[in-house]
Formats: structure tokens, C-alpha cells, sequence
């Protein structure tokens, strides 16, 4: 396949892909990898950029392909990847869009604890307690999970998710201090939509993947007082590190669920 020299509209410099494919736009991934994959890259710069906004519609395979030069099979192999993890969401007549945390059957992706009926919709949203929200400096353990330097600015989130009244989850986030300056007790308070649907409209940042580890744990005094359980009571606990685009962690997550009501289900593929 002949190389295309000519500039590309994104950027002053035209690198080639592997094979021959022209490119256009810069800190393009190794000429190695299969070519899809080099667009996917591409496409996911754009939307750590902000270039197309959550909730937004990207362009169109044919735009796309013309933009990058490549076939429009291409650009559908990289979209169908995009999609496949929950990055973009193609709705039928309308186009591809830039999936956000604000849409119904996203807001529970990362909610994994259900009731024992099956049904989390009819169960709603949890009511939410801010125990606290404050600045802090990152321990060495917390800067590590967050990929910061020991002593730097970290936002410090408590809260108490209930169900029917019956507190059910205790959570404790750290996030990076530079990214959410602004977060505060009152603004996480008065949101009612999920957390990260807010982190997502007003701080810009998209959380699209994330690790967890569980265990079985005791509550100490405060926690069991805080979920109205006994210490003898069994919870199960989850640390969470969630990653916004090209795996920069953005939050330590650790939870504490009550199990009597509830079960922890995740799908395995």
C-alpha cells in the first residue's frame, strides 16, 4: 500500500503506520502494533483530550478513516473495541458517542453490590451521608496506589451508602488534590446523581476502568457504629483503584459492605 506524505488536518506531522497507512496526529503508538489498534490510540488521545466531550457523538467512520487515513474497516475494528469497554456507545440511526457516567444503564457498571432479589433498579439510588471530605497530604502508602509523590495534596472522602434506611456500605476515597480542587462536602452532598457521574461533568474526569481486591473483615468500633452492625459482624471489603484514559489512576476506593441483605456479583468473561 503507498504511503500518503500530505500533512494531516490534526496535526503538522504525518507519521506512517505500519504496512504503509498514513497517519495523521501526533504520539502515535508503535509501528508494530496492528493498525486498528494504532486508531484506537489515536481516538482514546482524543477523548483524554476532551476533544469530544462525555455524552457527545465522535465523528464517523468515514470521517474518522479520512482523518487517519486508513480504511473505514479499520476505524470500525478500533470502534468496536472502544465499545466493547464501555468507552463509547453506539445507538442504532444515530451514530457512536462518547459514553458518560450520567446514562441509567451505565450508572451501575461499577456498583457490584446488589440486593438478594436480583433487582437493583426498584431498589433506586442509595441515600448518601458525607462523613467528611478534607486535604490532606498522601502517605507513602496512598501515593503509591495513586501514582504520586509522598506529601502531595490528596482529597480525603467518607460517606455511608443506605438502602431503605439501613446503612449498607461505608467508603473511604482518596483522590489526587490537583484534578478535583474544588471538590467539597457540600458540593458531593447536594449532587444527586452517581459520584462519578459528577467527577465526570464538573472536574473532567472519566473514570473507565477499575482493580478491585475483597476480603472477608471485622468492623472496628467506629465502622460497626457507623453500619449499625456488631463487631462480631462479618463485611466484606473492597479497595478499588479506578483509572481515567490511558491507565492514570485517579481513585483509591476502599468499602466496607454489609452482606446480610446483599451479595457481591460481578460478571466474569
Amino acid at each position: 500500500m503507498a504511503t500518503h506524505p500530505a500533512p494531516s488536518p490534526v496535526a503538522p506531522t504525518n507519521p506512517t503506520f505500519a504496512g504503509g497507512d498514513a497517519l495523521g496526529g501526533a504520539g502515535s503508538t508503535p509501528a508494530f502494533s496492528p493498525l486498528y489498534q494504532q486508531i484506537k490510540g489515536l481516538i482514546l488521545q482524543s477523548l483524554q483530550s476532551g476533544e469530544w466531550k462525555p455524552g457527545e457523538a465522535i465523528p464517523s467512520e468515514m470521517d474518522l478513516a479520512a482523518r487517519f487515513r486508513v480504511s473505514q474497516g479499520t476505524v470500525r475494528k478500533a470502534i468496536d473495541e472502544l465499545a466493547a469497554e464501555h468507552l463509547v456507545v453506539r445507538r442504532q440511526g444515530k451514530g457512536t458517542f462518547v459514553a458518560t457516567h450520567a446514562e441509567q444503564h451505565v450508572q451501575y457498571r461499577f456498583l457490584k453490590l446488589q440486593p438478594d432479589n436480583g433487582d437493583i433498579q426498584s431498589e433506586g439510588p442509595a441515600e448518601r451521608t458525607i462523613i467528611d471530605c478534607k486535604r490532606l497530604r498522601a502517605s507513602a502508602e496512598i501515593a503509591r496506589a495513586l501514582s504520586l509523590r509522598s506529601g502531595d495534596p490528596v482529597l480525603q472522602v467518607r460517606r455511608v451508602l443506605a438502602y431503605a434506611g439501613v446503612p449498607t456500605i461505608l467508603e473511604e476515597l482518596w483522590l489526587p488534590g490537583a484534578p478535583f480542587k474544588g471538590l467539597t462536602a457540600e458540593r458531593l452532598s447536594n449532587y444527586n446523581g452517581p459520584m462519578y457521574a459528577l467527577f465526570e461533568t464538573e472536574f473532567g474526569v472519566r473514570m473507565v476502568r477499575a482493580e478491585e481486591s475483597i476480603r472477608a473483615v471485622n468492623p472496628d468500633e467506629e465502622q460497626s457504629q457507623l453500619l449499625n452492625v456488631p463487631i462480631s459482624a462479618p463485611l466484606l471489603s473492597v479497595e478499588r483503584i479506578a483509572y481515567t484514559y490511558n491507565d492514570t489512576p485517579m481513585e483509591l476506593r476502599r468499602g466496607l459492605y454489609r452482606t446480610d441483605t446483599h451479595h457481591y456479583r460481578n460478571a466474569l468473561s
